[in-house]
């Protein structure tokens, strides 16, 4: 059986599909299967176009109202607001605003005013969904799906290459991963999970055979203030970086859950362990303090 890893550059990551195939015909077949479906999901969910579906929809909420989306639109929605209602609104895609704020290329905070001001704008329970209708019932606001525009590109691709016969693989955007199928002597694949503060080090490593796993943490985008460290991830409640944790993995069926809910449990901070618990998804995290915790083993070499 032949291999391949195929590589490129989408959604600000890195990616690459690796394969296993009877024929090198049908290892390119899959992985340009594959990497088109994760373009054609960027090219309609990003915030950087002018002309992606998700721009023509922050043109209406901009100035409130009703908006005609279409079916794969409406269930990401659908999801996202289910995500909402289960963190008790920690996890919330009107929550981009607060870029607007936020600037991780300076050394400075903004003031408590500027993060105030842009909080009456953020909040998915003033959007209604309706069949395939979309309402806005406060103008000025907008979504965002980098919270899991990558995780449900990782699941279609992987999905896409399944409906063409690959067997043996798995699809990783940036470290955020879905398996197509085992390796093909039916062992599980080995994810390595990085230490937070040693991009050398691996504090575990998890067994897949199947299902998927992604990761939060703060230690891709932050800034550095005092001494203290404020990461990308904010809350949409407070204006804040996520405080408390440092990394979260989970591993679940789909990488759009396991994204949603490692990002949900950053934000949550010191309860977000438990509340992961609670919710029985496999998952690991380590807080503040550099301890670990979870129900995935560390390595001893941690």
């Amino acid at each position: 059986m032949l291999s391949t890893v195929h590589q490129f550059y989408a959604m600000a990551s890195d990616c690459a599909v690796h394969l296993y195939g009877e024929t090198a015909e049908y290892l390119e077949l899959f992985a340009a299967a594959a990497e088109a479906e994760v373009r054609r999901i960027e090219t309609r969910y990003s915030r950087y176009r002018g002309d992606s579906e998700l721009a023509r929809i922050n043109k209406a909420a901009a100035t409130g109202g009703v908006i005609e989306i279409d079916a794969e639109t409406a269930a990401l929605i659908a999801y996202a607001k289910a995500c909402f209602a289960k963190s008790a609104g920690a996890f919330d895609i009107t929550s981009g605003l607060l870029r607007t704020v936020w600037d991780f290329s300076a050394s400075h905070l903004p003031d408590q005013a500027s993060i105030d001001a842009a909080l009456p704008f953020i909040g998915l329970d003033n959007v209604a969904l309706a069949d395939s209708q979309l309402h806005f019932r406060k103008p000025g606001m907008e979504l965002d799906f980098g919270g899991l525009g990558k995780e449900y590109a990782a699941d279609r691709a992987a999905e896409v290459c399944l409906d063409l016969g690959a067997r043996h693989g798995f699809v990783d955007l940036g470290g955020d991963i879905r398996v197509i199928g085992p390796q093909p002597d039916g062992q599980p694949w080995r994810i390595g999970i990085r230490h937070p503060r040693d991009a050398g080090k691996l504090v575990a490593e998890i067994e897949l055979a199947n299902g998927a796993l992604a990761t939060s943490g703060d230690y891709e985008r932050f800034i550095e203030v005092d001494g203290r460290r404020y990461c990308h991830i904010l809350d949409p409640r407070t204006g804040w970086p996520a405080r408390g944790l440092t990394t979260v993995t989970v591993i679940s069926d789909h990488c759009l859950v396991a994204g949603s809910l490692s990002t949900a449990a950053m934000l949550k901070g010191k309860e977000g362990a438990a509340w992961l618990q609670g919710l029985g998804v496999r998952h690991m995290l380590i807080d503040e303090n550099g301890e670990y915790s979870g129900s995935e083993p560390p390595l001893l070499t941690r």
